[in-house]
């Protein structure tokens, strides 16, 4: 059996050295991957003059499977977003946002357990009809939902909640206003929960989804929305259990998966020892998940809520006053 070929891209700021602290863990539990290291943002524009280089491309449809750190898109400089780029180029149709509570973490909430499953390639997000009008008065953007892309990503949130064991999945939209678009998003997921009936089916506006998530989170289990409330929702669901720094994110498609810490590159603490691996972490878990590696998953996920909650070598964003390196070392010891 030939061995699994992981693309790695360290991305920028912080990225290298937390992405070096998930391989070292890889490799700790034994996972027995071999590494592709290709380049991305502003690493890659200083290296090639290009933020994402075809030899990156290529290796990413080579091998189906990345690990990436967080990536730098300069600001206003006309660049798109490499992330939406790449969820376009590979059709990574799916984000899959875990949030779960660690006891020792500076959260506000404990019990959290739930899973954002936002629609990834349509939407407002589309990029499409975004015009200014000439005399800059005027601004236009068109969001584009349709039935097969709403039924992809229904389909694949009812999945996923029958593998994981969950028992409902809650439909947040706002058909209320938006009767075209996230009511098509709507009428379209109802139909597909029809065909699983031994999961409970909820629909639930954004304004009252956010609401409900603040007051009484422990009452969602899997979520599934369109592309920008998802992006909003995602970072809330983060919120409730400590912020970004434990959030990891997943891009699936039909046969491609790219697995991220979902936080930026936090250039101000770069190569000063700071960062808290944990997003990135919790990625691979995610990845290895994806892979069928469930028994390595779960030695990483123990080891890693054993670290933070005993507080041993812990990094500032979870209370300690210990660096990467400090932390990495005590996962380590627990594998």
């Amino acid at each position: 059996m030939s061995k699994q070929i992981i693309t790695v891209i360290k991305g920028d700021g912080i990225g290298p050295s937390i992405v070096e602290a998930a391989i070292q863990v890889l490799d700790k539990v034994g996972c027995n991957f071999d590494y592709e290291y290709v380049d991305a943002g502003l690493t890659a524009l200083e290296k090639t003059g290009e933020l994402l280089p075809q030899t990156t491309l290529d290796a990413i449809a080579r091998n189906k499977i990345t690990l990436k750190g967080p990536l730098t898109t300069p600001v206003g400089e006309g660049f798109t977003s490499i992330n939406v780029t790449l969820r376009k180029k590979f059709n990574l149709y799916s984000n899959v946002r875990p949030v779960i509570s660690f006891k020792g973490t500076k959260a506000r909430y404990e019990n959290i357990d739930i899973i954002t499953i936002r629609e990834n390639t349509e939407g407002m997000y589309s990029g499409h009809g975004q015009v200014v009008s000439a005399d800059g008065l005027v601004a236009e953007a068109t969001s584009i939902v349709t039935k097969d892309g709403a039924e992809r990503i229904a389909v694949f949130a009812f999945e996923t909640a029958r593998r994981e064991k969950r028992k409902k999945v809650t439909i947040v939209h706002k058909a209320n206003i938006l009767k075209s678009t996230s009511g098509l998003f709507l009428k379209t997921a109802r139909e597909v929960a029809t065909r699983y009936p031994d999961i409970e089916a909820q629909e639930m506006i954004v304004d009252n989804a956010c609401m409900q998530l603040v007051m009484n989170p422990q009452q969602f289990d899997v979520i599934v929305t369109t592309n920008l409330f998802g992006d909003i929702l995602s970072d809330l669901c983060a919120g409730l259990v400590g912020g970004l720094g434990m959030a990891p994110g997943a891009n699936i498609g039909a046969d491609c998966a790219i697995f991220e810490a979902v936080h930026g590159s936090a250039p101000d603490i770069a190569g000063k020892n700071l960062a808290n691996p944990s997003s990135v972490i919790l990625a691979s878990i995610q990845m290895l998940e994806y892979l069928g590696m469930q028994d390595k998953a779960e030695k990483i996920r123990s080891a890693l809520a054993d670290v933070i909650a005993t507080g041993d070598r812990t990094t500032r964003d979870l209370g300690g006053s210990f660096g990467t390196t400090d932390f990495t070392a005590a996962v380590l010891e627990r594998l």
